[in-house]
Parts: structure tokens; C-alpha cells; sequence
């Protein structure tokens, strides 16, 4: 999909990112740059499509919506160069906020909770039951 040149032009991420205007368009798909200005308005997806995919590596929005292998050959001609790549930020992988340990076995924990409210309250009422069964009737 690039030229055959041996003498390949390198641009940065910023001498890409300056061609970001209809008249003007370049973008980077797999580590080249293509100019797509003059396919702006032949473009199946509209031309806001590819304008927004310009001052970044495009090469992730290219791959999601699956082109032919005209489209691919079509290329060829729109090539100018290739990306320096040390000039492109490297993506970011997102790493989950940390989180206190949940123990999922709390069980002994809620039965001694659990216990300590009962245990007094059933000694209470045995209490009670026994001074009511065991209070002689009055006469």
C-alpha cells in the first residue's frame, strides 16, 4: 500500500496534523500518510468522516468499518509519505481505580453480630417466661 520510492518522505504527527481542512486532508492509516484531499467528496462514508479522523492515527477507524480491497489498492494513489512514530502518543490502556479488598465470607462476623443481639434478648425472655409460669396464682 505505499510507493515504491526509496527515498520515502517522514512527517511528524504535527506536520500531519496541520492538514486537517477540506481543502488540505492527510491522514495516517498503518504508519503512512496519505493525502485523501481529492477523495473527500468521492468518499462512500462523506467527507466529515474522514476530516475527523485527521490529526491522529486512523488506522483503528479504518480497520472497524472493514474497506475492500479496491479501497485498499485506491490508497496507492493517495500515499505521500510515512510517520514518524515516535511522534505518535502511545495508546493508553485503562487500569481499573483501586478497590478495598471485599472478604466475601463474612459469615462468622454476622453470626457473632447476629448473637450478641439475640443472646441477651432470649435470656430476657426466659427470664420472663420463668417468673410468669412459676409466680404463684393469686387467691
Amino acid at each position: 500500500m505505499g510507493g515504491d520510492d526509496d527515498s520515502k518522505k517522514v512527517f511528524t504527527l504535527a506536520d500531519v496534523s496541520q492538514h486537517n481542512t477540506p481543502k488540505d486532508c492527510w491522514l495516517i492509516i498503518d504508519g503512512k500518510v496519505y493525502d485523501v484531499t481529492k477523495f473527500l467528496e468521492d468518499h462512500p462514508g462523506g467527507d466529515e468522516v474522514l476530516l475527523s479522523a485527521t490529526g491522529k492515527d486512523a488506522t483503528d477507524d479504518f480497520e472497524d468499518v472493514g474497506h475492500s480491497s479496491s479501497a485498499r489498492a485506491m490508497m496507492d494513489e493517495l500515499y505521500v509519505g510515512e510517520i514518524d512514530t515516535a511522534t505518535i502518543p502511545t495508546k493508553k490502556t485503562y487500569v481499573a481505580p483501586k478497590q478495598p479488598h471485599y472478604n466475601q465470607d463474612k459469615t462468622p462476623e454476622f453470626i457473632i453480630k447476629v448473637l450478641q443481639f439475640l443472646v441477651p434478648l432470649l435470656i430476657l425472655g426466659l427470664a420472663v417466661g420463668i417468673r410468669v409460669y412459676t409466680k404463684a396464682p393469686s387467691a
